[in-house]
C-alpha cells in the first residue's frame, strides 16, 4: 500500500516540556536531514502547510550546521531497490521509490553540498544498515539534530535507536513534517517523554552560540569538523587548502568570527591559510578587542 496523499495542517511551533535539559553543543551535534527527497515531499502541497516551513527552517538548521562545523547526514531511499533490501517495507508500503525513480533528488533547497555525507537509507531508523553509528563515535559526536520526514515513522524511530545508543537526540517540531497533525504530535509527545529533547527552530539555533576557539586545538577541532577529518592529523602549519578547506568554508567561518566580533578579512585568512596563522589572527583580534574595553 502506497503513502495516501497528505493533507494540509498547520505546523507545530511549539516544543512539549522534556524530560530532560540536554543542550546543543556544536562541537558534539551532528544534523541529520531525514529523507528529504522529492518524492516524499509529493505526497503533500508544496506550496501549503507544513511544507514551506519545514523546508525553511530545514534550510536554516544546514546553515547553523554550516556555519558551527556540525556535520551533516542525509538519509535518501536508492531508486532501485530489490526485494531482499526492500524487505518488509515492500509489505506496508509497496514499491516505494522504485516506482518513481527519476524523484530520488533531496529537494533542492535543501541540497548537499560538499562535505555533507548522504547515507543509503534502508529502513525506518538512519541507524539501520548504515555506518551513521560509527562515523559518529569516530568524530567523538554524542548529539544528533532531527528534522525532516515522516516525524512519526523514521524520524521518531531514528531518535528512539539514538537513545538507545546514548546519543542525545533533538528532535526540531517546526522542521519536521508527518501524516497529519495528530501523527506530528504524537511523535513531539512521544521523543519528550522517552528518548529525547523536543525544540524550536529558533530555540535551538539561539542556543548554539557563536563561540570562538578557546585554544589552537579547539581551532583545529572545528576546522577537521568542517572537512570531516580527524583533528588530530592537521598540523598547525599545514595548509588548510591542502585538507580541502575552500572558499565556501572560509567565508562560513568568517562570517561566524565576524559574528563573534572579530573585524578580520577573507584575504588575511586566504593569505596564511594554516591553524597556526589564524590562531595568531585570532588572538590578535582578541587583544584589541579586550583593550578597548579596557
Amino acid at each position: 500500500m502506497a503513502i495516501p496523499k497528505i493533507p494540509t495542517y498547520v505546523m507545530p511551533t511549539q516544543a512539549l516540556d522534556n524530560r530532560v535539559d540536554w543542550q546543543v553543543a556544536a562541537d558534539r551535534a551532528v544534523l541529520l536531514v531525514h529523507d528529504m527527497q522529492d518524492y516524499f515531499i509529493d505526497f503533500y502541497d508544496r506550496n501549503a502547510a507544513p511544507i514551506p516551513e519545514l523546508i525553511t527552517n530545514t534550510r536554516r538548521l544546514l546553515d547553523l550546521a554550516h556555519e558551527q562545523g556540525i556535520p551533516v547526514v542525509y538519509t535518501a531511499q536508492l531508486p532501485e531497490q530489490s526485494a531482499a533490501h526492500r524487505g518488509l517495507l515492500q509489505d506496508m508500503w509497496g514499491p516505494g521509490l522504485t516506482a518513481q525513480p527519476q524523484r530520488k533528488s533531496i529537494v533542492s533547497e535543501l541540497a548537499p553540498i560538499d562535505g555533507d555525507t548522504v547515507l543509503d537509507k534502508w529502513r525506518y531508523s538512519a541507524f539501520q544498515k548504515s555506518d551513521l553509528l560509527q562515523r559518529m563515535q569516530a568524530q567523538g559526536r554524542d548529539q544528533l539534530i532531527i528534522c525532516g520526514v515522516y516525524a512519526h515513522i523514521g524520524c521518531m524511530m531514528t531518535a528512539c535507536e539514538a537513545f538507545m545508543n546514548d546519543i542525545q537526540a533533538f528532535f526540531v517540531c517546526d522542521a519536521l513534517a508527518d501524516f497529519s497533525l495528530q501523527e506530528h504530535e504524537m511523535a513531539l509527545r512521544y521523543v519528550a517523554q522517552r528518548c529525547g529533547s523536543t525544540q524550536t527552530t529558533d530555540a535551538l539555533i539561539n542556543s548554539v552560540a557563536v563561540v570562538l576557539p578557546a585554544s589552537v586545538n579547539e581551532l583545529r577541532a572545528l576546522i577537521a569538523g568542517h572537512l570531516q577529518v580527524v583533528a588530530s592529523e592537521i598540523r598547525d602549519e599545514d595548509n588548510l587548502l591542502d585538507w580541502g578547506l575552500d572558499s565556501i568554508r572560509m567565508m562560513t567561518l568568517l562570517e561566524s568570527w565576524r559574528r563573534a566580533g572579530r573585524e578580520l578579512t577573507f584575504l588575511a585568512l586566504a593569505e596564511q591559510p594554516t591553524l597556526a596563522a589564524w590562531w595568531n589572527l585570532l588572538t590578535d583580534e582578541t587583544q584589541k578587542t579586550e583593550s578597548v574595553l579596557a
